[in-house]
């Protein structure tokens, strides 16, 4: 098992050649890859089998850094990312600074401000957003922890985190809203 800082330190390395990378989140294990480059975006749907309309979204390490992806950030959005007791998933209207193929249709991006210490650590070290998508193939259950992802899965990536691999536990999805540019709020996902 690698240090926290030393898997970091690989995947960043992956993710700046534009690889994907299977690591664990503030939820369940996810594939990831660099949210500004289209290509390993590409990579990501075509792992997951799933159609490109379907939009994916993406991990920060700090409230702070969304502003460089969405263009005017509800003031209300500051309050649920530090009042959530759960991880949050808020998807912005008026993405930017993104590869095309992640946003929505509507030009809409989901962002969370993950707090688990892996994730956060990557996205603090690689300084941009990073893809997070749970693995799986579309359609097929979501793996609720390392043991559980298929192999299929894990021989698409180009690098397997290796920390938290022996971890069973119950982790659950993100609660997922939808916050317009006015502040008004859609549950998604409780």
């Amino acid at each position: 098992m690698g240090t926290i800082a030393e898997e970091a330190k690989k995947c960043v390395e992956v993710l700046r050649r534009g690889g994907v990378i299977l690591y664990p989140t503030d939820t369940v294990w996810g594939i990831g890859c660099d949210a500004t480059n289209a290509d390993a975006v590409k990579r990501v749907f075509e792992i997951k089998k799933r159609a490109d309309s379907k939009a994916m979204l993406m991990l920060v390490d700090n409230a702070d850094r969304i502003c460089r992806y969405v263009a005017n950030v509800p003031m209300v959005a500051w309050d649920i990312i530090e009042l959530s007791t759960k991880p949050i998933t808020i998807i912005y209207d008026g993405a930017r600074n993104i590869a095309p193929n992640l946003m929505a249709e509507d030009g809409s991006i989901g962002i969370r401000v993950t707090s688990e210490l892996f994730s956060k650590e990557l996205c603090f070290r690689f300084q941009k957003a990073v893809v997070s998508t749970s693995a799986n193939i579309s359609g097929e259950p979501t793996p609720r922890y390392f043991a559980e992802i298929s192999p299929e899965i894990i021989d698409a990536v180009d690098y397997v985190v290796n920390y938290k691999q022996l971890e069973k536990g119950t982790p659950k999805a993100s609660s997922i809203i939808k916050l317009a540019a006015n502040g008004a709020v859609t549950v998604i996902r409780e």
